[in-house]
This record gives C-alpha cells, sequence and structure tokens, in this order.
C-alpha cells in the first residue's frame, strides 16, 4: 500500500515539473530601444511573440547571424522597417538558391555519358 502511494506521488512530482516546465516560454520581456545598423545588417529571421500562454507582452523577436537574440515593439517604425529588409532579404536568398539549383542540375546533365557525343556514337555502334 506504502509503496502505491509513493509511486502515486512520484508520478504526481513529475507531472508537476513537466507542466511547469511548459508553461516558461521564451519570452521577451522588455523592448530592446532601436538597435545600430551594423546589428540590424546581421539579422536573419524573425518570429512574432503573442500575449497569449505564458508572454506577457507582444513582441517580434529577431535572431542574429550568430543565434542571439533581441525583441522590439511590433508597432514601432523601425520595427516594421526592419522586417520587411528581412522578408526582402529572405526572398532573394531563396531566388538565388533555385538559380543555383538549376545550373547544378543543368551543368550535371550536361555532363552526363549519355549526352557526351562521343558515348552516343559508341552506343549507336552497339544497336
Amino acid at each position: 500500500m506504502r509503496f502505491l502511494v509513493l509511486s502515486f506521488l512520484l508520478i504526481l512530482a513529475c507531472l508537476y515539473l513537466t507542466m511547469a516546465q511548459g508553461s516558461f516560454d521564451d519570452c521577451c520581456l522588455k523592448y530592446s530601444p532601436e538597435v545600430r545598423q551594423n546589428i540590424k545588417r546581421r539579422v536573419v529571421k524573425y518570429r512574432m511573440q503573442e500575449t497569449d500562454g505564458g508572454c506577457n507582452i507582444a513582441a517580434t523577436v529577431f535572431t542574429l547571424k550568430k543565434g542571439r537574440q533581441f525583441c522590439g515593439d511590433p508597432h514601432s517604425r523601425w520595427v516594421k522597417d526592419l522586417m520587411r529588409k528581412v522578408d526582402i532579404k529572405i526572398q532573394k536568398t531563396n531566388l538565388l538558391k533555385k538559380v543555383k539549383w538549376r545550373k547544378m542540375k543543368f551543368i550535371s546533365a550536361s555532363f552526363s555519358p549519355n549526352m557526351h557525343h562521343g558515348n552516343q556514337r559508341e552506343a549507336d555502334k552497339i544497336k
């Protein structure tokens, strides 16, 4: 009987700790003032933090190249401008990746043995 009670209490304690960890999100607690231009250039992505859940303020969380983060007021002008610039940067990066992929695909197709004229002539002789 004691073993069952102790087991039950142990399970409850584990559940409590698990739920407590889930309630502490990675939240911004305050906004950064407008940041310097060299920091703005290193931003690679952003996400929106909503007030629902464990976060108390709505914020835009910017991530720098090396993973550091800072928060901005989503209603301020510099945050909206930076979000727009990051979106453009991401679109350009995705476009460049597509162009490089197509070039690689074309180059690899050009060097395929079936496309080479010498190999094609030998293949015709075999037929």
